[in-house]
């Protein structure tokens, strides 16, 4: 029987080709877009799974109270933690901590060549951690042991893509690395381990490893004095015992907190509460914006899973649409059928295998489709997805049943309207299509609508908020702006005579150092209180130490006061150049802002204090997601710089790119130069909003050419309904004007009702949107009325296709039967 159902489905596919192509081909796009974001979706929610312990390793995060109740969290915690909760808690199988370098957001990498220049290259994914890191995550050594890989304090292990990097299919194992900057000092490391790359799936995309023993952090690790509330600078990860009730464990860190902290958090006037996170949660942990690697926010992989299941709720849509539309044709065989002893259940199976048999076609188009697309989709979403993920069991069974609910979904109510048919009305001829069914068809369109409508809004919206931030005054200068990195000892020596030989160039007007640029992830902060107040009113300003020219090379405005200069050398006596965001804190009026001072806690029985010598206009110094917080600048007059900032006259900065790079061989010939742009930089903090821009954009594309198939094959079916009333129409004198009229309006007025309902829907899911930054665009009126005008237009383009071709008919040729 079900070899019958199937053979019946096949003639009836090539008996109505122009109707089957527009199922299997809206089908098949539905399908490959589920596919792609599916993929996708499976991808972010992997994260870390590939774990042996994962049911057992936490993150330790920190929650700051202030006396105010205000919250800081943070992912980090000082570096005593570690051989406390190892020592405190019989629970805790292992602990490991993890540092990335915030002073340098690279390293220099060298290796000697035989009878060659030596192999040099800065590379950014690499970290410190404890020897016991690999006893508590899991990684696929291809070279080493990974139980003695971190014992000797000069190792490195490093990823096979870095590895073939540095040493080609050559073995990398006790091969010797020199590592520059504050990260290895220019010592050399031994190779000890090589693991297949994890960056694609852990949150720690690191590419080498190294010891806490070695660099800056090693000689901060060997100064005698540490405590448990300062210098909150490292991921502390525990590895529990099987078993352990995570949440009764946690319920014992307060004790811990009271032990080790609680005098020291006393005198420094606030809170911690310490919280276990799963590092099985950590990549979708929006909360945090980074923890070791960006992390994603869970509801932006909700909102790609809505647009998958809404294009494939079209595709479904366009085919229940097409098959009710066509009951009337159908009417005649159902009823014969019925009338030779066919039941219900034998006709429902008849048309859900017709179903079938278009979805498994539609399907075996997508995953064709899906592997061509694959490389494109990588690039629209910033992912590296391969074509083998497909072939995993629980993707193809996945798929499998994706196609078999998508069958069962877009068959189901042809297949049980067109089985309850009266046979006797059917044979004669009384049969029309009911108003349940028309209506559910109007409905249908109407929802395919409102979905393309309000991805129309979305993309409108969405890129308006990126080209405002784009676009959005910054408070500096940021166009034109080289940064040179320093990344050794070497490199900052050269600061002053660089600087020097740069400015001989008539096309480079400035020059100057700074610790951090805005932009980039800034750690140093300090907290400050004002004179006659206690610790416990502190307030936490981020900090920076700059060259003395470095505001005016930024082009901060200056409001009251003045900004560093040579002329003021002693201003490096704890005098700063603060932000108005910083006076806002404090409640400190402009006109008594200069000579102003902030006291902060320096270990003694007297608090230190620093003096107000100028403000500056407020600036932003992180993306516009964040709302511009307090800012101090100190003055650097010893030029040891992580950057150098250059500003470039005129619009072509390339073209003096070769001028820097040939000043800086001959300074620093040991290293590579590098360099980016500021403006470049500061967009990167948009890469997930162009991402999320991107892909909304595709599928809007895709979701609207889906709804255009279902109506183009709905129009082609009123006007074949039609033909006969419209050769009449003709004859008594209609135009084809008002033929294409008769039949549009009906299409027009189920998208003017989409435009209705789509309209407040999403006016509430782009505000929710927006809330995430802290300045960002107004919604305009004129945003619906652009997407409900391009919905119109397109309906009418698709149906007057039709409409007109009908309304030309020869009214001859279509009443000649009667």
């Amino acid at each position: 029987m079900i070899q019958n159902y199937l053979k019946i489905a096949w003639r009836n596919v090539l008996k109505n080709k122009m109707f089957s192509i527009i199922n299997v081909f809206g089908l098949s796009v539905g399908m490959t877009c589920c596919m792609l974001l599916l993929l996708y979706i499976l991808s972010e929610v992997s994260f870390d799974k590939h774990q042996e312990h994962i049911n057992d390793l936490y993150l330790v995060r920190s929650e700051n109270v202030q006396p105010n109740g205000e919250k800081m969290d943070n992912p980090r915690a000082p570096a005593p933690y570690a051989q406390a909760l190892k020592a405190e808690y019989p629970e805790v199988i292992q602990v490991t901590r993890l540092w990335q370098n915030f002073l340098e957001d690279k390293a220099l990498l060298t290796v000697e060549q035989a009878g060659r220049a030596p192999l040099s290259f800065y590379e950014t994914k690499g970290t410190h951690v404890d020897s016991t890191f690999f006893d508590v995550f899991t990684y696929q050594f291809l070279e080493g042991d990974k139980r003695t890989a971190l014992s000797d304090p000069h190792s490195i292990v490093l990823s096979d893509a870095l590895a073939q990097k540095l040493f080609g299919n050559e073995p990398a194992l006790n091969r010797t690395i020199k590592v520059g900057g504050k990260t290895g000092h220019n010592e050399n490391f031994k190779v000890t381990g090589v693991f297949r790359d994890e960056t694609a799936r852990s949150h720690i995309d690191a590419h080498y490893f190294v010891t806490f023993q070695v660099g800056w952090i090693g000689d901060y690790l060997r100064q005698p004095e540490h405590n448990f509330i300062s210098n909150n600078m490292f991921y502390h990860y525990l590895r529990l015992r099987p078993g352990t009730n995570a949440a009764a464990f946690q319920a014992k860190l307060p004790a811990f907190i009271d032990k080790y902290a609680r005098k020291d958090l006393k005198i420094a006037g606030f809170n911690k509460i310490l919280v276990l996170l799963p590092v099985r949660d950590i990549h979708l942990f929006s909360q945090i914006d980074r923890i070791v690697s960006a992390t994603t926010s869970s509801t932006y992989l909700y909102v790609l899973a809505c647009i998958a299941i809404f294009t494939l709720l079209i595709a479904c849509i366009n085919f229940m649409n097409l098959a009710t539309a066509r009951s009337a044709k159908r009417a005649a065989e159902v009823g014969m059928r019925k009338v030779m002893g066919a039941g219900k259940g034998s006709l429902v199976g008849q048309f859900l295998g017709e179903s079938m048999v278009l979805t498994f076609l539609g399907l075996a188009i997508a995953m064709a489709l899906v592997v061509v697309l694959l490389p494109f989709f990588n690039q629209l979403a910033d992912k590296s997805l391969d074509v083998n993920d497909l072939l995993q069991v629980k993707i193809v069974g996945g798929f499998l049943l994706l196609a078999l609910v998508t069958g069962l979904l877009a068959g189901s109510y042809p297949a049980f309207y067109l089985s309850v048919f009266n046979p006797l009305d059917v044979i004669k001829g009384r049969f029309v299509n009911s108003v349940s069914a028309t209506t559910l068809r109007r409905g249908l369109v109407v929802f395919q609508f409102v979905i393309s409508i309000g991805l129309v809004v979305a993309t409108i919206v969405i890129q308006g908020q990126i080209r405002f931030m784009k676009d959005q005054p910054l408070g500096f200068n940021k166009d034109q702006q080289v940064v040179i990195p320093f990344r050794s000892e070497e490199s900052r020596q050269a600061y002053t005579a660089l600087k020097s030989e740069l400015l001989q160039d008539s096309r480079i007007t400035a020059a100057s150092g700074t610790g951090y640029y805005p932009g980039i992830l800034n750690p140093s902060d300090m907290s400050v209180y004002l004179p006659g107040q206690t610790v416990n009113d502190d307030n936490i300003i981020k900090t920076n130490w700059v060259a003395p020219d470095f505001m005016e090379t930024m082009g901060f405005k200056p409001l009251v006061g003045r900004m560093f200069s040579k002329e003021f050398p002693a201003d490096t006596n704890y005098k700063i150049v603060v932000n108005e965001a910083t006076l806002r804190k404090f409640n400190v009026p402009l006109n008594k802002a200069v000579g102003q001072k902030f006291l902060f806690n320096n270990g003694g029985d007297t608090p230190g204090s620093v003096e107000v010598v100028g403000v500056v206009k407020d600036f932003h110094f992180q993306d516009l997601h964040k709302v511009i917080e307090p800012y101090a600048f100190f003055l650097n007059m010893d030029p040891s710089y992580n950057y150098m900032i250059a500003h470039i006259a005129g619009k072509d900065a390339a073209a003096a790119l070769p001028f820097i790079e040939s000043k800086w061989k001959s300074l620093v010939p040991g290293e590579p130069f590098s360099y980016t742009f500021l403006d470049e930089d500061f967009q990167k903090n948009y890469a997930a909003d162009a991402r999320t821009s991107r892909l909304v954009n595709a599928f809007t594309i895709i979701s609207i050419l889906i709804s255009c198939l279902g109506l183009f094959g709905l129009a082609a079916f009123a006007a074949q309904q039609r033909i006969k009333e419209i050769g009449v129409r003709k004859v008594l004198g209609a135009s084809v004007t008002n033929i294409v009229g008769l039949l549009s309006g009906d299409f027009v007025k189920l998208v003017v009702v989409s435009i209705v309902i789509a309209t407040p829907l999403t006016w509430y899911l782009m505000n929710r949107w927006l809330a995430d930054f802290a300045y960002k665009i107004t919604l305009q009126w004129w945003m619906f009325a652009a997407a409900g005008a391009l919905a119109v237009i397109i309906a009418l383009l698709t149906v007057s296709t039709q409409a007109i071709r009908a309304a030309v008919t020869n009214p001859v040729k279509s009443l000649k039967s009667e």
